[in-house]
């Protein structure tokens, strides 16, 4: 189930808010730009295509783009395995994410499978919304934010974007993301 934690950015120790209700949720990510819903999820084969996902998901998909102007979608995939490849690249992957950093664009993100935190970064607090299969979630553009994957990742995710060139980050160089709870970590929270 979706969990919200919002922090003071100065206090990574203790949440001022941590709820899994859904209208609290969107009541308060809606006033930082952030909108959040879900998505009926669909039946997926076990390594889906990118073309197979996208099918999958075409109406909603198409209702996004007619609604925000999306020129470009696509689909990033990750699961587990034993091969060392794996978890090389999730480990550099994870890292970059990691970085605090903005877009020129919005981000948008479906989680088609799998669970990823984004972490936002505004007005002194610091949001985590660690998303679940079936949560859409559009961080506007220009916000302080960072992504983690878990220490071993595992999801499918359909991107949009207003042009092609697709995820460019403007990285801050900022260490903030190492002060607070990591994916892992709110992975764990009760239900």
């Amino acid at each position: 189930m979706t969990l919200l934690t919002v922090w003071d950015e100065t206090d990574e120790t203790t949440p001022t808010i941590q709820t899994r209700d859904a209208a609290t949720i969107g009541a308060v990510l809606s006033p930082l730009g952030v909108r959040f819903g879900r998505w009926e999820l669909k039946e997926l084969g076990e390594n889906p295509t990118q073309d197979e996902v996208l099918a999958a998901y075409k109406t909603e998909i198409d209702a996004v783009n007619a609604a925000q102007g999306y020129t470009l979608v696509d689909v990033v995939a990750i699961a587990p395995s034993e091969d060392p490849a794996y978890a090389e690249t999730a480990a550099t992957a994870r890292q970059k994410f990691l970085s605090e950093h903005q877009h020129d664009d919005d981000e948008d993100r479906f989680f088609a499978r799998g669970s990823g935190v984004f972490y936002l970064r505004v007005a002194g607090k610091v949001h985590a919304v660690f998303c679940e299969a079936g949560d859409v979630i559009s961080v506007p553009a220009n916000t302080t934010h960072w992504f983690d994957m878990g220490t071993r990742p595992e999801y499918v995710s359909v991107r949009f974007f207003h042009d092609d060139d697709g995820w460019v980050g403007n990285f801050t160089g900022s260490d903030i993301a190492t002060k607070f709870a990591t994916y892992d970590e709110l992975a764990a929270v009760p239900a």
